[in-house]
């Protein structure tokens, strides 16, 4: 149907096309209110609700090339594709005007005794439940000091044990809290002061044994009544909750991953008045999650998706997925010097097995990272679970495929693009490596430019003929770096511990005498040009 055609469908019609309801859901009609506004707004706008395809469709109009996921639930590449009953509950939710703390109470209070919980508010994602359990944790619903805060809060600190440090507890350290960083029971129980809000951990083997498991920090912490968050976002919802079960007051989940709902959507499950506490703190209300605003579509498609998780046949997906890899391994095996190895997965996180395929690079002449980036240029563009494999030092190669939210025939798409690429690989060749190798050696000081703003650093560097070696001195934090120099081409990087997280360098530029100048890679934080001087 084109996007102005006058043609007025019904809304079965419109439905169909756009592929939001099962057969069950086809099977239900919405209600007569909504029907006669669903019925009314295609024709009265001149709307069509067909999700186009995979050549031509809303993202195609603006020039971004849609994905088969082959990766997994990953943010950056949209999470999760979301489920045609979600749909029709977003869209069915789209027509009505609703009380934020009403339909909260009641969704809460649903979702609760679905994941058999005693409480549940709806969050913009799990991020967002870090946040708001944080805050809540710190000043509850007491009105002058949830105003105050963050400049001023009863409670400052929140422990994290060591094994629990990752980029996603920024969800913590947004808040402003100070992190106390544990390594041992006698530490936790000695830090585990009136100063400390709540006790974030994070849900991985680590934390499933040892004396800085979930369920011995859990004990710990009930003695001084402090709370403890388990962040178990990507994460499948176990009824009952086993985290719960050892003792946690709060639990976080995304709800964009595994439960296929709305990506900007989560869970906050747990202790009733907490969740209550961080609904409070959130958008609606005035307080300091005012910026995290879930909408009325959002509530309902996650409810929707929960409600489909106590449905769904787990088993069976797993076989499917199964399947699929075995189709990918049946299409790939032909090719010379090729192996196969299936890795299951480590815990709840992320519950599927992946197919990783081996190979020797020099005989079929794409390593795997040459390979990854080949598909992801390609048509239809194939984003895999990651590859392995640098010309010409490394060439025993691999690539690894995730089904986890790959659609029924999209295998065959998959297994089409990796055995195109392998069997009728591009003319790669060796970097030319320039003769000779300038000298480096010494402290250079080095102005790195940011799409807006300025660095200063300084690099100490050791240099062994076109080997190098040495320390990055950041602005905030420090790091080793390494690298070559090969005629006037320098090579260096490194990985810069931060707070929970690290940030990986990898510069590349040109010597000059005494300067030197390029750009340097910072993986999701982009691109940088920088321009060093000899001191």
């Amino acid at each position: 149907m084109s996007l102005f055609s006058k043609a007025r469908p019904t809304r079965r019609d419109v439905l169909k096309q756009s592929g939001v309801l099962s057969a069950a859901a086809v099977a239900a009609p919405l209600s007569a209110h909504a029907a006669t506004l669903a019925d009314d707004q295609p024709a009265r706008t001149g709307l069509s609700l067909s999700p186009g395809t995979p050549q031509d469709n809303i993202f195609t109009k603006l020039g971004v090339r849609p994905i088969v996921n082959a990766h997994g639930t990953f943010t950056i590449i949209t999470g999760s594709r979301s489920l045609p009953e979600v749909k029709q509950a977003m869209y069915e939710a789209s027509f009505y005007f609703v009380h934020l703390d009403e339909l909260m109470d009641k969704v809460g209070a649903d979702i609760a005794q679905m994941l058999g919980a005693p409480g549940c508010t709806v969050t913009t994602g799990c991020e967002a439940a870090i946040a708001l359990a944080t805050v809540a944790c710190s000043c509850g619903t007491n009105v002058e000091w949830s105003q105050a805060f963050p400049y001023k809060r009863l409670k400052s600190q929140v422990i994290i044990p060591k094994h629990s440090r990752n980029p996603y507890d920024f969800g913590v350290r947004m808040t402003g809290a100070e992190i106390v960083e544990v390594d041992s029971a006698e530490e936790f129980q000695a830090k585990l002061t009136d100063k400390v809000a709540m006790v974030y951990v994070l849900a991985s083997p680590a934390a499933e044994k040892g004396p800085l498991s979930v369920a011995n920090i859990c004990q710990m912490a009930r003695a001084k009544n402090v709370p403890v968050f388990v962040d178990a976002a990507a994460e499948e919802p176990l009824v009952p909750n086993k985290y719960i079960q050892a003792g946690a007051n709060l639990v976080g989940y995304s709800g964009g991953k595994c439960m296929r709902g709305p990506q900007a959507a989560g869970l906050l499950l747990g202790d009733k008045e907490l969740t209550k506490a961080a609904w409070f703190q959130a958008s609606p209300h005035h307080n300091y999650g005012r910026a995290y605003k879930v909408g009325k579509e959002e509530i309902m498609g996650i409810r929707a998706a929960v409600q489909q998780w106590g449905k769904r046949d787990h088993a069976a997906e797993q076989k499917m997925w199964m399947s699929w890899l075995k189709t990918i391994e049946a299409r790939l095996k032909p090719l010379q010097s090729t192996t196969f190895e299936y890795l299951e997965p480590e815990d709840l996180s992320n519950r599927s097995p992946r197919l990783r395929v081996h190979r020797d690079a020099n005989v079929l002449k794409i390593t795997g990272t040459e390979l990854t980036a080949k598909l992801d240029a390609g048509n239809p563009r194939v984003m895999l679970d990651g590859g392995t494999g640098i010309r010409p030092e490394n060439m025993a190669s691999s690539l690894t495929v995730m089904p986890y939210m790959m659609s029924p025939g999209e295998e065959k798409i998959v297994a089409d693009a990796i055995f195109a690429a392998l069997s009728h690989p591009d003319a790669y060749s060796n970097p030319v490596i320039a003769p000779g190798a300038s000298k480096v050696e010494g402290k250079w000081h080095v102005a790195i430019q940011y799409l807006r703003g300025k660095g200063e650093q300084e690099f100490e560097l050791k240099q062994s003929g076109s080997d190098l070696s040495g320390t990055q001195k950041g602005e905030l934090f420090n790091a080793t770096l390494k690298g070559s120099i090969h005629g006037n081409d320098i090579k260096l990087r490194s990985t810069m511990p931060v707070s929970g997280h690290q940030l990986d360098w990898n510069f590349k530029g040109t010597v000059a005498g005494d300067t030197a100048s390029g750009s340097v890679d910072l993986g999701e934080y982009g691109k940088a040009s920088w321009q060093a001087r000899k001191a």
